[in-house]
Parts: C-alpha cells; structure tokens; sequence
C-alpha cells in the first residue's frame, strides 16, 4: 500500500485546521450527552410507562428493567418508490436480531421520502431539496425520547440518506447504523432510455413509445440502476463506514440482502458495548469525509453530493468546501464509468468488482485513509470484502483485487480519466460546478451567445417552436434556493442533447441542479450567489455572449465588468408561490443558505459559546 497521497494529506489537514473550533465543540457536546449514559434510566416513571407501553413480553420486561440496549429504527418506507418499497419488511428482521444479540429495537418514527424522479420537471420538485432539512429534523423528533443506546437508519434516495445522517449526528453519541435496500435488476438500457426521450422532445415518438421505455426502465422493487444521487449515496456512504462491507448493492428480495439486514442489527448492539463502542459522531471525522469525497470523485457521482456532503459535514462540526472538492479532484483519477458516464449500470458495476476493488485500488494508491472508524470495526482494509451465504451463514471474503471488467471499472494504472469527475468553475458570474465524467472532451469549452429564461417551461416551449437551433449558452436562471428551492432541472437534457446531436455548441448555466441522471451536456449548475439574490447572473441578457471552460475552471461572461454590474438585475422569484405545498416552505426559501455552504437551513457549524 502507498503512503498517503501528499494533496490527500494537505486538504484533510486543513479541513482539520479549519474546523478545530467547531469539532471541538462538537465532539464536546457529544461525549457529555454519552456521559449521561442511558437516559430512559433516570426518566420519570410516568415517561418511562410511555415508553414501553406498546411492548410486550422479553422486549416489554427489558425496557422497562433498562437491562439491554435500546435501538432505535428509523425508516423512509414507502411503498410509492421504487427503491423504499423493500424497507417493509425490514424493521421486523431488525428487531428479532436485535433482540437475538441481547438489545430491544422499537421503530422510533418514519420520515419522509419523495420521488425526484414523479415530481422532475413539476412544481413538486420545488420541495425536493428542502426535503433533505425536514428528514433531519424528523430523525431528531424520532430519536428525541431519550429512549435509546444506538440507531439504525433505513434509505436510499437522493435526499432522504443525506437527510437521515444529518439527524442522527445531531445524536452523535449514539452508534448508528445505515442500512441499504439495494437496486432492482436491470432493464432497458438505460442509453436507449435517453435515446427514446430524444426522439419524443424531437416529435419522433409517440408519448406511448416513451412510457414503455420508462416503464421498462424503472420495472420493480429496488433502486433505479443508473449511477444517480441514489446510488452515488451507497457508494460514497460505504466508503465512509457507514454500511455494512459489500451491502450497498445487494439486490432486494434475496437470502444475501435479508442476511445483511439482520446482521446490521447485531452489529450496532455490538457497537454499543465495551472498548469497541463507536458513535456515529466520532465515526464521521475529517479523514471520512475525505473519503467520501474521494470516492464520489473517482466514480463521477453526483453533482448533489457538492450540497449534500458539506451539509453533513457540517452537522459533524466540519467545515467542507468547494475547493476541497476541485483540490481532490485534480489528483483523483476516474475510475469508473457507469451511466450517465457510460453505458452499464450499478449492477454491471457491482459485478465487475464494485466497491470492493474500487476501495482496494484507491487504499493501495494512498488516495483514501486507512486509519479510520468503520461500523464494520477499526480500519478501511476491511471493506476490501464482500458478504457471502456459506450454507445459509454470512461471512465475508476477500473481493476481486483487479476489475472483472475494464470497460465499466479500473484500476488507478489504467484509469478512464487522470482526474475526477467533477470540477468547480469560477469568474465573472460567480462560482458553479460542472460534472465532466460524461462530457466528451470536444464538449467542455463552449463559447456562445446567451438564450435566457427564468423558468424550465419557457426554454422548452422556445425549442419546441423552433427558436432555437443554433450554437447557444441556456440560461435558466432564478432556480435557487432562496428562489424556489433549487430544484433539479434534468427535464432540459433532451432538448439541449438534441441541439448538441445537430453540431451546435450547447451548454447550460444556471443557478439551479441538475438530476445525478444528468450526462453529455456541460452544465455549469448551482451557480451562487443565486440570480434571486442579487448574483450576477440576474444581469445577464440574451445575445450575451458567455464561455464556459471545465478544462480551465472558469465561467465567464464576455462583456465589460462595469458594464455588467451597471445593469438592473432582472425581476426575481414570485416570493410566495402557492400549489403542491410550496407555500409550507416560505419560511426555508428565507432561512436557507448558499448552495457552495450545503443549501442548508440549518447554517454553517458555529463553535458553542459558553457564557
């Protein structure tokens, strides 16, 4: 194993430096709740009758008695995704195997979990990344009693995993668990997916022809197969210790899956105990983050983990930023091509070595710590093995060292690509991120006139009226989320593929996100400060002529700095929108922060001052 890469070393050390304050903080505020042991135990006899009131034999005596550790469950089942739908049965095999390595597991509360693939493209979607807050603070309400010793944590999805881990480390203390659902087999490829989508945006297909390719798509229980923000969750959470070895694309519905599942029960029992006792806010250091960050590079994950990861970062008193991403990704190669990125899917990946070799290869090249906490126990090696049933037993054993398949993963000799798949731009419009794991290398540097619009709908209503088809930058601005709450705009990516196929240079700038889904368009997106709050793309005007160059990082519009800035900013959002719930969410479009900060209501880490 090399030694640890130089530029690995440096950016986890002055995250470290940064954040001394606020970890410090933290990990203080953390151990003295640890302290405080089991607090069902000093609950007042009324309170504690509360507690148990719903349990029944061995469970009811041990709750009351406060003789075995209390687990909490906590779920985003719903049976309307896809992906959650397997959750179902989960909380039952969680408590027998519980209960069978001494603890008592109650299902503490649900969360919510919506669909960003129902609401794309829909008013919905205006609450998706709220979403992520109100998880949080649903896991809080669920963990609030005081009644337990450890957690495990049931999602998915693009902001439920995210919204899940930022709860629970509001309960550091606790030792906490994630446990997967894994992902449905797979079905139509998802390249003749996205080439189906462009013969309907183009009048070519029939809206029959496209839902039997979605349908055919998105088939079963499970989660969608394309390398989104869902699967890019799994990956970057295993990579940080937080699942099981090898669990996070076992398929639903399967002895391997259940196994696993019950033996995230045991395992955070264990975690509760002795010497090996390891909180979930001690576990989510400085050198995890890295390493998640490190993975989701390597991978070309989604671009929502440029959000996601600081917010839960920050929730652990850690401050990330964008330039640690675009630091990492200069000297993290790119390891793996699945779609958007390339034409397999999760399961070709997981087939072809999946995270297990991913990990060995990034251990063996110094570009992950080793040296870290795990839920599987001290020390990233281990996660070099994936689970198998030996005659109906778990066991894990050492996983492929080199990929079983070279077109979807590889090793750090011979990678798709020297660096990462996401970069930061930077200029005169601010500063945005731009997913390049998908984007040809003749694509990346696009310099043409500005078509701008302040809404999705408009932009598509002006390609399918034949306005546009000719070399153009799109402009979908006032997307934010101080505007409307950042919604993903995936719903352009045929009509601007469809330019692209007719030799026109295409690219997008916008202040909203576009879906983890998104590929071959060079999308400069998250773009802050928002149009909404004075950024400089509210001064932009169509015929503006902008260039945008990933191989260099710069985003720039190409008029004069005094002209631009002399200009009124354009009309914002309609500050209080009504309809699909939107106006329940009023209060986060005020309180939310920026999107290079997490787009997070909850602020940056701030140390506690004592007084």
């Amino acid at each position: 194993m090399a030694p640890l890469h130089a530029v690995v070393e440096q950016v986890t050390r002055r995250i470290a430096e940064r954040s001394e304050q606020t970890r410090s903080a933290y990990l203080e505020r953390i151990n003295a709740a640890a302290a405080q042991g089991p607090v069902r135990a000093e609950l007042p006899c009324s309170n504690l009758a509360h507690g148990f009131a719903a349990c029944s034999g061995s469970d009811r005596l041990a709750v009351r008695g406060v003789s075995k550790p209390g687990v909490a469950i906590v779920s985003a089942y719903n049976d309307m995704l896809s992906a959650h739908q397997p959750y179902n049965e989960f909380p039952a095999w969680l408590k027998d195997s519980v209960r069978e390595a001494g603890g008592v597991a109650q299902f503490a509360g649900g969360v919510p979990a919506m669909c960003d693939g129902i609401t794309q493209g829909r008013t919905g979607m205006e609450l998706s990344l709220f979403s992520r807050d109100v998880i949080a603070m649903a896991t809080g309400v669920a963990l609030s009693h005081e009644m337990f010793d450890g957690a495990l944590m049931l999602g998915v999805c693009d902001k439920i995993v995210p919204g899940l881990l930022i709860g629970a480390l509001a309960f550091g203390h606790l030792p906490t668990l994630l446990v997967p659902a894994g992902p449905m087999p797979s079905g139509l490829p998802n390249r003749e997916k996205s080439r189906i989508r462009q013969l309907f945006a183009e009048g070519k297909a029939t809206r029959e022809d496209l839902l039997e390719a979605e349908s055919a798509s998105y088939h079963s229980p499970g989660t969608c197969t394309f390398y989104g923000t869902a699967n890019s969750n799994q990956l970057v959470v295993e990579v940080m210790g937080l699942h099981l070895p090898g669990s996070s694309f076992v398929p639903p519905g399967t002895p391997l899956r259940k196994a696993l599942t019950e033996e995230a029960g045991r395992q955070v029992v264990r975690l509760g105990q002795g010497e090996g006792r390891t909180p979930i806010g001690e576990l989510l250091d400085e050198k995890a983050i890295v390493n998640g960050v490190v993975a989701l590079l390597a991978t070309g994950g989604s671009t929502n983990h440029t959000l996601h990861l600081p917010a839960i970062a920050a929730a652990a008193g850690i401050e990330l930023t964008w330039d640690d991403f675009s630091e990492l990704s200069a000297v993290v190669p790119s390891l793996a091509q699945v779609y958007p990125n390339g034409s397999a899917d999760i399961n070709h990946f997981a087939a072809a070595g999946g995270v297990q070799t991913l990990i060995g290869e990034l251990l063996d090249a110094g570009l992950l710590h080793a040296d870290v906490k795990t839920v599987a126990g001290p020390g990233l090696d281990r996660y070099r093995q994936q689970p198998f049933l030996d005659d109906g037993e778990l066991v894990w054993r050492d996983g492929p060292a080199k990929s079983l398949d070279t077109d979807v993963l590889r090793g750090v000799d011979d990678p798709f690509a020297p660096d990462g798949g996401l970069r930061v731009l930077e200029g005169n419009l601010g500063r945005a991120v731009i997913k390049v794991s998908a984007v040809a290398a003749t694509h990346r540097t696009v310099t043409a006139p500005a078509r701008v619009f302040d809404d999705q709908h408009d932009f598509t209503a002006a390609f399918s009226a034949g306005e546009i088809d000719h070399d153009v930058v799109v402009v979908i601005r006032n997307q934010g989320p101080q505007a409307n709450g950042m919604p993903e705009l995936h719903g352009l990516t045929p009509a601007l593929g469809v330019l692209m196929d007719r030799g026109h240079q295409v690219a997008l700038v916008t202040d909203g996100r576009m879906s983890g889904a998104s590929g071959k368009i060079p999308a400069a997106i998250q773009l802050t400060p928002e149009a909404t709050a004075g950024g400089p793309l509210s001064r932009i005007q169509d015929g503006d002529v902008i260039r945008l160059d990933a191989d260099r990082g710069t985003l720039e519009a190409l008029v004069p700095d005094d002209e631009l800035t002399a200009r009124q900013p354009a009309r914002g959002a309609d500050p209080a929108p009504f309809g699909t719930g939107r106006e329940l969410f009023s209060a986060f479009r005020q309180a939310v922060g920026r999107a290079d900060q997490g787009a997070s209501v909850f602020g940056q880490a701030q140390p506690q001052v004592r007084v």
